[in-house]
Order: structure tokens, then C-alpha cells, then sequence
């Protein structure tokens, strides 16, 4: 989903069509602060990736403040961000590439390049969200579980894992039992596939 963020209608209508001509899924935001409203009712985040096309002038809320609102929250990972300016300059575009923006481009730009931009930054997006999902079961697993974890990947049977740990063989099935659930898997090479 390529979010698009611009308080002139006309830029928003026109890069709305383009990404649609390549068929990326778009949704467009007269402001910062509807952007905002709308992230907050968004639960989800999208499997194909998501990218802020973000306009650096905009009235009330700029696209400098909510990118740093963003980043503070640390949502620009998941959703890389590119800046659009009729005004930039070289100095501001390196500011905003030091802070974690995927790129910069001036309008007027040229669309074929600005979407194949967005194309790759859907798909570092996508990576992102991967991972971010593995990291987030990886830590709904108890201290235990994590031990039983690193001996499971290390190659260990159950009884030499209740041996290693002092704990019942029953209790390594259990703690392998949640692990898998977890982790959404269901046999220990899918487990060592999936945090490789």
C-alpha cells in the first residue's frame, strides 16, 4: 500500500493514477494530521509492503515534523518514507537521508523513476514486516521456552534437553509444544528455516 501524503489535490489525483498504472494499491492524505488519523485506525500492517510518498511542505503539520513523529515511533522502518519537495536542496535532502528517509525527489520528477523507487521500497517494507512479526513471536516466548528453543535449533533430542535443563522429558514436549505453536510451525526444520 503506497500511502501518499500531499496537501495539493492535483499531486495527490496524479500520483494516485500513476501508482495505480502500475498496479500499486494507493490511498492518498490532504495532511500530515490526516495521515495520522488514519495510521491510528489502521491495526494491520499490509503483507505487500507499505511506503509514505510524503510532501516536505505542507501547511500545519510538515512533512519534516511528521516524518520525525514517525521515526520517533518507529514506524519509517516498517514504512519507508520518500520525501517530495518543489523546494528542496542538496543540504536538506542529506538531512533527510541521515535521519532514515529512503529517498528524496524533486518536483518535477520523473515518474517511471519514482515508481520503481516505491516498487523497491514495498519491498524492503515487506522484509521489514517479516521480520518484525518473527521478533514479535520470538519474544512472546518465556525464558524457558527460549532456552528449550536454542537447544531444539542446536540440533538436541527431547531427553538430552531435559537432561541439559534438569527439567522432565514431559516438560520439553509441553515447552515444544508452545514453541511451535508460537512460532506458527510445525516441525523443527520449519523452525530452523524460519530464524536462519
Amino acid at each position: 500500500m503506497l500511502h501518499i501524503v500531499d496537501d495539493e489535490e492535483i499531486i495527490r489525483d496524479s500520483l494516485t493514477w500513476l501508482a495505480q498504472s502500475r498496479a500499486i494499491a494507493a490511498t492518498a492524505y490532504a495532511s500530515g494530521a490526516a495521515f495520522l488519523a488514519a495510521m491510528a485506525q489502521a491495526s494491520q500492517f499490509d503483507v505487500q509492503g507499505e511506503c509514505i510518498l510524503l510532501d516536505v511542505r505542507m501547511p500545519d503539520l510538515s512533512g519534516v515534523a511528521l516524518f520525525d513523529q514517525l521515526a520517533q515511533r518507529g514506524i519509517t522502518r516498517r514504512r519507508p518514507v520518500i520525501f517530495l519537495t518543489g523546494h528542496g536542496d542538496v543540504p536538506m535532502a542529506v538531512d533527510m537521508l541521515k535521519n532514515g528517509a529512503f529517498d528524496f525527489f524533486e518536483k518535477p520528477f520523473n515518474d517511471n523513476q519514482l515508481m520503481d523507487r516505491v516498487l523497491e521500497a514495498l519491498q524492503a517494507s515487506c522484509g521489514t514486516g517479516e521480520q518484525d512479526a518473527i521478533q514479535m513471536r520470538l519474544e512472546a516466548l518465556s525464558t524457558r521456552e527460549r532456552e528449550v528453543l536454542d537447544l531444539i535449533l542446536a540440533g538436541k533430542m527431547n531427553k538430552v534437553i531435559a537432561d541439559d535443563l534438569g527439567i522432565s522429558m514431559r516438560t520439553v514436549e509441553v515447552h515444544r509444544a508452545h514453541i511451535f505453536d508460537k512460532m506458527n510451525v510445525k516441525t523443527a526444520v520449519e523452525l530452523a528455516r524460519l530464524l536462519k
